[in-house]
């Protein structure tokens, strides 16, 4: 239809008299501006698709973070397209299950430590900023695992791949060990705290009676 519209135009600017010569300049700014709109809308069109495929990826990294995990809907559906030599590999779950757990562990220790109101403000602040620089990281690490065991987003051996997995790999697992170890301490910092306070309160009430709590 856009073709038939194009070279009615044409015919009409070539048939014209020499007195509808304004009027033929403003047909064949026309067509160019018709021209111009099929390639604005097929520019529109590859954005479009692109947006939906980084999208989608967006999607798939953001459903790790949050816990809605599941292995075959982000490594082996058509937008990742998973080389088949590596997708079985037992660490690339193990990597997912590291970042539930960051997710698991952060979600329970800021709970925890709140309702024990031990610490202050910025006491919280400063855990949370831990959690969330772990958290962070390892989003970085889900990242780099996607372009990993993607087919054809790297020029790697399969044997690279594997070698960057087991990095990946221990990366997480580094992460998920430091803040066992720092939700620990945290932890028998708090009761300390709270077995220092309970102390506190129950010499007030024995120099001071009820009154002095």
């Amino acid at each position: 239809m856009k073709k038939f519209i194009i070279l009615s135009a044409l015919f009409i600017v070539c048939t014209m008299p020499v007195s509808l010569k304004a009027q033929s300049y403003e047909l064949q700014q026309l067509i160019l501006n018709l021209e111009k709109l099929d390639q604005f809308r097929a520019i529109l069109d590859q954005m479009q698709k692109g947006y939906q495929v980084i999208a989608k990826g967006y999607s798939a990294v953001k459903d790790l973070t949050e816990g809605n995990f599941s292995l075959h809907k982000i490594f082996l559906d058509k937008l990742l397209e998973v080389n088949p030599t590596v997708k079985q590999y037992k660490k690339i779950k193990d990597i997912i299950t590291f970042q539930k757990n960051l997710i698991k562990e952060f979600s329970a220790g800021k709970t925890y430590f709140k309702k024990l109101d031990v610490f202050n403000s910025i006491e919280l602040e400063y855990l949370e900023s831990v959690y969330q620089n772990l958290i962070s990281e390892s989003i970085n690490n889900l990242d780099e695992l996607i372009m990993v065991v993607t087919a054809r987003r790297l020029r790697m051996s399969d044997a690279e791949r594997l070698n960057a997995i087991d990095k990946i790999y221990q990366e997480m697992e580094d992460k998920i060990n430091f803040l066992r170890q720092f939700t620990d301490q945290a932890i028998l910092m708090a009761k300390q705290r709270a077995h220092e306070m309970e102390e506190t309160r129950a010499l007030k009430k024995w120099y001071f009676g009820p009154e002095g709590d």
